[in-house]
């Protein structure tokens, strides 16, 4: 008897970093009652790890020992009812809070345009969405991983806005860091994703464009459901 979810779509969710992916897929998976994926999590949990385990010293990553490292990291997500979203677990230690850190994210992009990672990773998604019912966020979730996704969100926002709001996460978080800092690692990972040679950042051709600079959350919920809505009819 087949597992798949009738009636049921796959939503994918692409973008630049930093424009509310993750957020935004959660609300719509806890408004359609669908399962979350946050796939950058997964790219930055590999990052953590070879951090951890000596594969990137003073911001050199070294590719061969992080692909050495692939075949140790489980990566698993775990519902987490305080938050009521799910925390991310790196061989079932807790990575939630590590993997948001700016050294992870100064590497991140590194790391995630090495093709055994993502050839690794690609495969965790595609299994994790086989049942469909699901919202995964990324950067090439239309593109790769479900090119057959029945609805192709693409989000983008000014690069300042972006900076501002990690900046804004990092300090409630009581982590030291510069605006200048934030923006200029916006910037640089905005080129560094799309001009990677595997599965670059590029908006699908029937993926639709959100950009989210100037909208509230309210506002951005309202804009899915009218194309999720229309997707019936």
């Amino acid at each position: 008897m087949s597992d798949i979810k009738p009636n049921k779509i796959i939503i994918a969710v692409d973008g630049f970093s930093s424009c509310g992916k993750s957020t935004f897929a959660k609300a719509i998976a806890a408004r359609l009652g669908y399962i979350f994926i946050d796939t950058g999590a997964m790219y930055r949990a590999v990052t953590l790890y070879a951090l951890e385990h000596g594969a990137i010293r003073s911001g050199i990553v070294d590719e061969e020992a992080v692909v050495r490292l692939l075949g140790q990291i489980s990566i698993t997500f775990r519902f987490n009812p305080q938050r009521g979203a799910s925390d991310i677990y790196v061989n079932d230690d807790l990575a939630e809070g590590k993997i948001r850190t700016i050294e992870v994210s100064n590497c991140v992009s590194r790391v995630s345009a090495i093709p055994e990672v993502r050839q690794k990773l690609v495969a965790m998604q595609q299994e994790m969405g086989r049942r469909r019912g699901v919202v995964m966020d990324g950067r090439d979730i239309g593109t790769v991983v479900f090119p057959d996704a029945e609805l192709k969100i693409f989000m983008t926002a000014d690069p300042a806005v972006r900076a501002r709001r990690r900046y804004d996460e990092l300090k409630a978080k009581g982590d030291a860091v510069s605006l200048e800092e934030i923006e200029r690692n916006v910037r640089e990972r905005d080129k560094a994703d799309m001009s990677r040679a595997i599965s670059p950042l590029r908006q699908a051709p029937d993926a639709v464009v959100l950009d989210n600079s100037h909208m509230t959350v309210e506002e951005q919920m309202a804009w899915f459901m009218e194309r999720f809505e229309g997707l019936k009819n």
